[in-house]
């Protein structure tokens, strides 16, 4: 048995899991824990508290005791805004507290890339454009290039996660770019995990969503590298063992 776990803030676009869960099959558990959002705002100063040590410090004692095998910060600002190196700080620190290898989306959306050997990418982000901006930043430190991105300016992600299937695909098809080879799609209060082939087929390409990389990077982590239907090109391809870390 697999036992991958995710810190995920707030409440939102929870409901992704059990999805997951289920198209992943037997043999795999993710086990969340919610951690505390003090305010709900994608706002710098509040995604800097959202991700502060105190609060994933608890979740990550939470995941240790339900015996998780790896440990995935659910989401993306509340990583990214902290830059490169902090987010690396950040994500060590919940591996520390869990006992067991950990990362967060952000790294999460860095190593898919990597791990599928695209290098061009546009960004469909639902934040506003001083958050979505930092996220290009933290890809472009990555090495990846970001070909086109744009902020949809919703502030909180209990606003994200009422968005319908129909308005996440539109939503990505707007922020797609010709010269892209995928589009990224950040934020982990969206819903996504039962769109993710059609939203490959409406777009053409591969799509890259946060919850679906964060329960990527989660398997990954702990050794469960199996492709998978049903899951976008992502799960298709599995995840090599040798995946870029955070460097």
């Amino acid at each position: 048995m697999t036992i991958a776990g995710f810190l995920y803030p707030g409440y939102s676009a929870e409901g992704d899991y059990p999805v997951f869960a289920e198209l992943l099959g037997p043999g795999t558990e993710l086990r969340v824990v919610h951690t505390l959002m003090r305010e709900d705002a994608h706002r710098v100063d509040a995604l800097l508290d959202v991700g502060g040590d105190d609060v994933l410090g608890e979740g990550a004692r939470e995941l240790r005791a339900l015996g998780a095998d790896a440990a995935v910060w659910a989401c993306t600002s509340g990583s990214f805004v902290f830059g490169w190196e902090g987010a690396s700080e950040q994500a060590a620190a919940v591996g520390r507290e869990a006992g067991c290898p950990a990362s967060s989306t952000s790294f999460a959306f860095v190593n898919a890339v990597r791990a599928l050997g695209l290098s061009r990418v546009a960004v469909a982000a639902t934040y506003p454009d001083d958050v979505a901006g930092r996220f290009a930043e933290f890809l472009g430190r990555a090495g990846i290039e970001v070909a086109a991105w744009a902020g949809r300016g919703i502030v909180t992600a209990a606003e994200v996660g009422t968005l319908p299937p129909e308005d996440v695909l539109e939503f990505a098809a707007a922020g797609d770019h010709p010269d892209a080879e995928a589009v990224l799609v950040p934020d982990t209060a969206l819903h996504t995990a039962g769109v993710l082939d059609a939203l490959e087929e409406r777009l053409g390409k591969t799509v890259l969503t946060a919850n679906q990389v964060s329960v990527w990077e989660g398997l990954r982590l702990a050794g469960d590298t199996a492709p998978r239907e049903g899951l976008g090109t992502l799960f298709r391809a599995g995840a090599a063992e040798t995946a870029a870390q955070r460097t």
